[in-house]
Formats: C-alpha cells, structure tokens, sequence
C-alpha cells in the first residue's frame, strides 16, 4: 500500500484491499474516502465491502465516485465537505491515487495558491499540471474549513 501524505491530514493513494483497511487503522487513519466508481474494472472490490471492512474497524466511510475528466463543483463540494466532516486522519483512494489528489487540490485546502498545490501534489508522484485551469479557477474562492476552525 503506497500512501502519499498531501496535507498533515489527508493521504492518497492507489486502490485498497480490505486488508489494506486494517492495515491503515492500525496506522491511526479513522476515515477512508473511495473516489473510484464502483465496476470501473473487473478486478476492483466494490465500494460496499471497503466501506464494511472500514466500519468493522471503528473507521468512517464516504464514497464519492468521480471520473476524472468529469469532475464538477458538486464532486469538489462533495469531498471538501468530507475533509471538514470526517474525523482526522483520512485515507482517500481512486485507481492510482490521482483523482484524490485532484480532488483535494480543487478543494483548495490551506488556500494554497494553484502552483502550491500543482506542486505538491507532483512531489508525490501526481501530475495535476493537466488541471492547472480548473485549479487556478477554483484558486481564489474559499477553501473549506474543519469544523470548529
């Protein structure tokens, strides 16, 4: 399982196994966020039994299916509102890691500038360079807030 840490609370990585779900409740992380649609190939768990086995672990579940060259202000609402909503540390997960790692660029954490967050994400290994006119966009409006901040 190769997780890669964007924010002090949010990692990225490819997709996970049900063993995998226990491996990251024991590393602490108390929610997953799936942004990959179930049946998007053969050899995916579905959404149902990541969210069991999440759950069977005293983690919370969201499931927020996305493609990426679809992604719309809903989807970006959608996962903003799970980073504020859901307790901390979180584990979001896709085919590779990339529509997570867009996702929390679009959601503007930290009101990080676009090249900030293009940046950081490429020190991981994801190329959001492709987005850069949706980031920039979305650059300038508020970024979302965890509760309580």
């Amino acid at each position: 399982m190769k997780r890669k840490n964007l924010t002090p609370d949010l990692s990225v990585m490819p997709q996970v196994s049900e063993t995998d779900i226990a491996e990251l409740s024991r590393r602490g992380f108390k929610s997953i966020i799936s942004n990959r649609p179930d049946g998007e190939s053969a050899d995916q768990p579905a959404w149902a039994a990541i969210a069991a086995a999440a759950h069977s672990h005293g983690m919370e579940a969201r499931h927020i299916p996305v493609v990426a060259s679809q992604i719309d202000d809903d989807d970006v609402a959608a996962f903003a509102a799970a980073l504020r909503e859901l307790p901390t540390p979180i584990a979001a997960f896709c085919r590779t890691g990339t529509r997570a790692a867009l996702l929390c660029a679009l959601a503007n954490e930290g009101s990080q500038s676009a090249d900030e967050r293009i940046r950081i994400a490429a020190s991981q290994g994801y190329d959001l360079e492709p987005f850069r006119a949706r980031i920039e966009q979305l650059s300038t409006s508020t970024p979302f807030a965890r509760e309580g901040d």
